[in-house]
């Protein structure tokens, strides 16, 4: 069942990363700047974050060790994420939501991929199977076919 619950969780965060896109991009349109649109969403998000973190501290009494990891691990994320909202603010008018969100999935799908097969991180190895490289080919052709017919 929770295997259920997991998938149906990703599928849901898919949902609002496809949404958050062309409002993101409306937004750009509206303040006339796209990196003003992504500095927006990522304090709202932040705001929120911060709030959430704050309160699931107090309930479960715990203490974070923000000293553990490495600086860079803070500065990567937030740079990366804020890298991917402003490209899919500024693609999802010229090209449309559904392409944006092929290619971002196609990006992401070949990175993960590449990220199981040498471990990084952390994870576990998963070897680059037939299988696992047809279905990432299938995506990438997917996105290409949402794009230009």
């Amino acid at each position: 069942m929770s295997v259920v619950i997991w998938s149906l969780l990703g599928v849901a965060a898919g949902m609002l990363i496809a949404l958050q896109s062309p409002i993101n991009a409306q937004l750009s349109h509206s303040l006339g700047m796209p990196l003003a649109a992504a500095s927006a969403s990522f304090v709202a998000g932040a705001l929120v974050l911060i709030a959430l973190t704050v309160i699931v501290q107090q309930v479960n009494g715990t203490s974070i060790a923000w000293r553990a990891p490495p600086l860079w691990m803070f500065l990567a994320g937030g740079c990366m994420g804020a890298t991917y909202v402003t490209v899919a603010l500024i693609l999802t008018p010229k090209i449309g939501t559904a392409a944006t969100m092929a290619f971002v999935v196609s990006g992401q799908l070949i990175a993960g991929m590449l990220l199981d097969k040498f471990g990084y991180f952390g994870l576990a190895v998963r070897e680059l199977t037939l299988g696992r490289v047809s279905g990432a080919c299938l995506l990438v052709l997917g996105a290409l076919l949402i794009r230009f017919t």
